[in-house]
């Protein structure tokens, strides 16, 4: 596998935030990612400068970390600014949530407070259908839809558990709460379950530990302002050693 110098070669497939393309190599593509900002299911669009940059060079970081700690993921190397080189993986179609604070469509579902914690992580599945709404999914509706196998469910509740306890960690040497995320999975073409998709301000809620501000994508979903500045500082803090 050509792990540098790989070449750019047909888009397979363009999303609100990412462009995949082929590469020369059959086991590797390009991901690129895009300052373009959605939310509610589309309806919400908008530019976020630098947004690109922020998101590949952070999940670039993170993954790199997670990496350290036995989780295997699709990255391979940053190519450009805004640009990685990833693993080609068949991907899984579901959202893992993990959920530290209750916030975001939780709390509307279940009139819960904003903020409260949970006493242990709360781990939700969604299917990725953005026609569907993304519906939330029982274990036993993955199953039934062979979205997944037993081995596999149970493999990415697992990793879901270490990821956020890797993360939460990181994040709070550097007066970051990390809320909540989203993490998707995908399998190799020896049928390997990794890590893929991105981690950035895009997929995770962060709050900043002393003032509670947000510093994630919730700040363009709710015409908070700063949002710029707040992804810029997630990565500032995110390349600072701790």
């Amino acid at each position: 596998m050509k792990e540098s110098g790989v070449k750019k070669k047909k888009k397979l497939y363009e999303g609100k935030a990412k462009i995949m393309y082929e590469t020369d190599d059959e086991d590797l593509l390009i991901q690129e990612f895009k300052n373009d900002a959605t939310a509610f299911d589309g309806k919400k669009k908008g530019v976020i400068k630098g947004k690109g940059r922020i998101n590949n060079q952070v999940a670039g970081r993170l993954f790199t970390f997670l990496e350290s700690y036995h989780i295997p993921t699709h990255y391979v190397k940053e190519q450009t600014d805004n640009v990685m080189v990833i693993k080609k993986l068949i991907m899984i179609p579901l959202e893992v949530v993990v959920r530290n604070i209750a916030t975001g469509s939780y709390v509307k579902r279940y009139s819960v407070k904003e903020g409260k914690p949970f006493e242990r992580p709360l781990i939700e599945f969604f299917l990725k259908d953005d026609a569907k709404h993304d519906p939330l999914m029982t274990k036993d509706e993955i199953l039934a839809s062979a979205l997944a196998t037993p081995d596999e469910l149970r493999l990415l509740q697992r990793y879901a558990l270490k990821i956020n306890a890797v993360l939460k960690a990181f994040f709070s040497r550097r007066k970051i709460t990390l809320v909540d995320f989203k993490l998707e999975f995908g399998r190799t073409k020896t049928g390997k379950v990794i890590l893929g998709d991105e981690i950035s301000p895009d997929t995770c809620r962060l709050w900043d530990a002393e003032s509670g501000e947000k510093m994630d994508k919730d700040r363009f979903r709710h015409d908070l302002g700063k949002v710029e500045e707040a992804y810029q500082e997630v990565h500032n803090r995110v390349f600072k050693e701790s």
